[in-house]
């Protein structure tokens, strides 16, 4: 009998230390990836242990119900959980990445594919985080993101439109060049419509080069180079997410995006739609938000024939109508009012074609072939004007990239690039023919580092443009490392820009008055920008930076309209649109922009602070009586503080204060300050975000009107500039169901 107990005893002891033991499985809470190393176990005691290749870790004996676990992995916030009961299901952690980690990321627009610490070029990125902030604040398109940016803003170009100009470092937004997955695509008559229906929900990340980098892509990028960067599926984790989002100024915005990859298949697609009602928020009879209607939808297929080669194609659809003017016009039907009632409307349509293909097993080096082709339609109709043209840009480019030694990485290459801009259905317009060219380039770019502590990047780049000739194009940047704390960057290089009919400035009423290019230089440039970087690590979740840059650029044959002064010239003010034809021509002296920027940021576990400072002196030397710049603020500051409570809630607030600005006449604006305020909660797979934007309901149109009537009726209206908000207070409510990374 004896015997007989202590055999059953034996029997039983494995499950009792089974039953004693808890098991636990940590993993990333946004791709949901096993955490490899991460540490378990009760504070204050010797109980814990660290993950295995399966994210699994097991503690022997289990702590008491109840008992306060912590959680930390590095590059990842860690977290405080009571135990739950021995021997059940194993417990799934989620584990947030940190401020710390986010800064890893892998930047594209340079082509080598590397880590931004590692780039001799000062380049900004907004990540994943930022993207998904943006996508629960404003899910419609990235304008309000890009102006986030120290350096950057957005400039509203009309009243009644809504359309909007990317500045950066003082210069007007047709010297920005914007690209989609590395093709520059957006430009010429197509303007900034680009970056008003591209929604944040995707895109991975937003990469911003500031500075003259025509050496990179071609003409076009004199104040700077924005690379939009697409989401991709990721292997065996399917990614599902949808917002729906209303705002006080009755806009509706509902996306959605979803991607999943096999083996050798996978796919991607966006579709978001957005309606926006017509608001006249100060009762002038005028709307001050217009009316839009837009759909967008990105779907492509992604194939994998090896480990080391993939070939991408997508399609881009965007339909948008835009309506604008006197809010009669707008809701009654403006065609049936004749010309009595002032409207603007633009329909679009956008098309694009794109491929993309890498193979990182050619010789010892990657293969990168890619093309897109997009044509871009607009219909302008005014209570005056009818206009409609169809441009069509096309790109394609190789380049292979080849590791010379472990601190040598050479990356060349030919590309093509064309424009064709036509009027369309015999609209009247002085365009007679077919603004048409091609630009064949070839390039080449050297990363070296002859030092541990000395990165040094050499490009140069040269173009044969169909019109107006060649344009050899150098570029040195160089990144010098003191110490494992303070770092300097100093880049310059040479940038062009070919003159084009149309840019986002004009009125629409303008567009039949513009006349042929003709006896016109391209517009050149050298720029030179440079910053020292200060990062003191307290802790490996506590970062402090400290950044002061500098930013230097020279803008020769700078092409105005002196006949109406819409661009950079004289007498903006006191020009009628539409009155008169207009003709481009080069100034006699150049545009020079100078300035610095400063900002400090805090990183603290879950606490994020930043101040920031720009100066900006834009200057036109070839007009010594009205010198300046119109509609760049010499000075904006900025500050944010940031607030994660736990896994769930989360809280924001930011402001910035925009200093006096120089209108086209000479004269000068008060500053203003804007303050914004963010709510956030999650929930399983949900997030609601609650925003305010522009708390106080600072207006330009509570200190002056922006719409006048030009003799005494207002059926062909004058605007003033836009140099501060017309929409005022707006907040907005967004619910976000996400599944996957």
């Amino acid at each position: 009998m004896l015997r007989r107990f202590y055999f059953l005893a034996v029997l039983a002891l494995p499950a009792t230390l089974r039953a004693q033991s808890l098991r636990l499985i940590v993993r990333d809470s946004t791709s949901r990836q096993p955490l490899i190393g991460a540490s378990v176990g009760v504070p204050g005691t010797g109980l814990g242990g660290t993950t295995d290749a399966s994210g699994a870790v097991q503690l022997t004996p289990a702590p008491a119900v109840g008992t306060r676990l912590r959680v930390e992995a590095l590059g990842y916030r860690p977290r405080l959980v009571p135990a739950p009961a021995a021997g059940g299901v194993p417990l799934l952690l989620l584990l947030a990445p940190s401020a710390a980690a986010i800064d890893e990321v892998v930047v594209t627009a340079t082509r080598t594919n590397s880590r931004i610490e590692d780039q001799p070029e000062r380049i900004e990125v907004l990540g994943a985080e930022e993207m998904q902030e943006e996508n629960g604040i404003k899910p419609g398109n990235i304008a309000s993101l890009l102006g986030d940016i120290a350096g950057t803003q957005i400039q509203p170009t009309s009243p009644t439109t809504g359309n909007a100009d990317l500045r950066i470092q003082g210069l007007q937004g047709q010297y920005s060049q914007i690209l989609r997955d590395g093709l520059p695509l957006y430009g010429g008559f197509a303007g900034s419509f680009g970056i008003l229906s591209v929604p944040p929900l995707d895109l991975r990340q937003i990469e911003l080069l500031k500075g003259s980098n025509s050496t990179l892509y071609g003409g076009g990028a004199i104040a700077g180079l924005v690379n939009l960067v697409s989401k991709t599926p990721t292997l065996g984790t399917p990614q599902f997410t949808a917002t729906l989002n209303q705002t006080t100024l009755r806009e509706t915005n509902l996306n959605g995006f979803a991607a999943q990859r096999g083996q050798r298949v996978g796919y991607s697609v966006f579709a978001g739609l957005t309606r926006q009602q017509d608001v006249d928020v100060d009762g002038d009879g005028f709307v001050d938000v217009p009316r839009v209607r837009n759909l967008t939808v990105h779907p492509r297929l992604f194939y994998y024939p090896n480990a080391h080669s993939q070939l991408a194609l997508g399609y881009t659809g965007t339909f948008e109508s835009r309506r604008g003017g006197q809010q009669q016009a707008v809701r009654d039907g403006a065609e049936m009012l004749g010309n009595a009632a002032y409207f603007v409307t633009n329909t679009s349509q956008r098309h694009t074609f794109d491929a993309v293909y890498t193979n990182d097993s050619v010789g010892t080096g990657r293969l990168t072939l890619k093309g897109a082709v997009t044509n871009f339609e607009r219909d302008v109709l005014t209570n005056t004007v009818a206009f409609k043209a169809n441009q069509t840009t096309y790109y394609t480019e190789a380049s292979y990239l080849h590791e010379l030694g472990k601190h040598n990485t050479m990356v060349g290459g030919v590309n093509l690039n064309g424009e064709q801009l036509h009027n369309a259905d015999g609209r009247p317009t002085p365009l007679l023919s077919p603004y048409t060219y091609a630009t064949v380039g070839v390039f080449a770019q050297d990363n070296w580092t002859p030092a541990p502590r000395f990165n040094l990047q050499a490009g140069l780049r040269y173009d044969h443009h169909t019109q107006y000739g060649g344009f050899v194009l150098p570029r040195l940047s160089a990144l010098f490392r003191f110490n494992d704390e303070f770092t300097a960057r100093l880049n310059g290089g040479l940038g062009y820009r070919v003159p084009v009919p149309y840019v986002n400035a004009l009125d629409e009423r303008d567009y039949p008055q513009v006349q042929p290019l003709r006896g016109l230089q391209a517009e050149t440039s050298q720029g030179l920008n440079g910053d020292l970087n200060y990062e003191h690590r307290f802790s490996p979740e506590t970062v402090l930076n400290l950044n002061q840059s500098f930013f230097y650029t020279r803008l020769q044959h700078p092409l105005i309209l002196p006949d109406g002064g819409l661009v950079g010239g004289p007498g903006a003010g006191s020009y009628q649109p539409g009155s008169g034809p207009l003709t481009w021509q080069n100034a006699s002296a150049p545009v020079v922009t100078r300035g610095l920027e400063t900002y400090v940021r805090l990183r603290a576990d879950e606490t994020e602070l930043y101040l920031g400072y720009v100066f900006t002196d834009a200057r036109r030397l070839y007009d010594p009586a009205n010198p300046r710049v119109e509609l760049a603020a010499r000075h904006k500051f900025a500050a944010v503080a940031i607030q994660e409570f736990g896994e769930r809630f989360g809280a924001g607030i930011e402001a910035s204060y925009t200093g006096q600005q120089y209108l086209s006449d000479g004269t000068t604006t008060p500053g203003y300050p804007i303050v914004a305020a963010l709510l956030r909660y999650r929930t399983g797979p949900w997030t609601v975000v609650l925003n305010g934007e522009n708390l106080f309901d600072y207006r330009q149109t509570r200190r002056e009107r922006v719409v006048l009537p030009a003799g005494g009726s207002y059926a062909s209206p004058v605007f003033r500039e836009l140099w501060a908000p017309v929409e005022g207070r707006v907040v907005n409510l967004s619910l976000n169901w996400k599944f996957g990374q």
